[in-house]
């Protein structure tokens, strides 16, 4: 997480600034830094914003006012921006614990924007400016382990993806097959449809309106019928032979 401090004019930064700066561009610097720090304790982010750019004006060089800066634009998640202030503090004349507290705060502001490679390389500069600083090191492994987790899931949102082109494929087949059974199924069902159609358009016997009684009666009738034709038959085809005389 981003370090809550807020750098202030040190002696030794002031001694410095009375050779380089007037007297009253000196006072200004101090003066609206104190009053940026004020507004900051009180979350008035963007007030404290407007007073660190006036102390900016007067010395564009200010550690202090650079640093501070980069917080209040960082508490309003203005990243991009915080993370230059942060880069114009480091131009500055500072503390070696100071800038290590500087570059922290940029990884912090790579690790908002999920930049998890840039994070990592920042938090050991950080880290090799102040080896002692725990959240740092933190920092650096939590950032480590994001960018493993970003590795993998996009290794297997290839592997996903594939496995989806897999299945779409495989129910294409099955939707396809399905179809083709189904229609199989309506051909099967029409043809026997037609079948039973075509029995029921062929002439059926009508059922005899006979008596069992009649029924005897009719074969006997037609049993003599069948032996009287048999016994004229017969006499057609006896009879005496007529010889053929020669003619000559």
């Amino acid at each position: 997480m981003k370090k809550n401090i807020l750098l202030t004019i040190s002696i030794l930064t002031a001694s410095l600034l009375a050779f380089a700066l007037p007297a009253a561009a000196q006072q200004g610097t101090s003066k609206y830094i104190r009053q940026g720090n004020d507004q900051y304790k009180k979350q008035q982010y963007a007030d404290a914003e407007a007073s660190y750019k006036k102390a900016l004006e007067r010395n564009a060089k200010s550690m202090e006012g650079n640093f501070n800066l980069g917080n209040s634009l960082y508490e309003q998640k203005r990243y991009d921006a915080a993370r230059q202030q942060y880069a114009n503090a480091l131009k500055a004349p500072t503390r070696k614990e100071n800038a290590a507290d500087a570059m922290y705060n940029i990884g912090n502001t790579f690790m908002e924007d999920k930049k998890w490679e840039e994070s990592i390389a920042t938090y050991k500069k950080a880290l090799k400016a102040n080896p002692a600083d725990e959240q740092a090191r933190y920092n650096l492994a939590y950032a480590q382990e994001m960018l493993k987790k970003q590795q993998q899931n996009q290794g297997g949102g290839k592997d996903n993806k594939e496995q989806k082109d897999k299945d779409k494929q495989q129910k294409d087949q099955q939707d396809q097959q399905d179809k083709k059974d189904q229609q199989d199924k309506k051909d099967q069902q029409q043809d026997q449809k037609d079948q039973k159609d075509q029995q029921d358009q062929q002439p059926k016997p009508k059922p005899s309106k006979l008596s069992q009684e009649e029924a005897k009666r009719l074969l006997q009738a037609l049993a003599q019928q069948e032996k009287k034709l048999q016994e004229d038959k017969m006499k057609k085809t006896k009879g005496s032979p007529v010889s053929v005389e020669k003619d000559w």
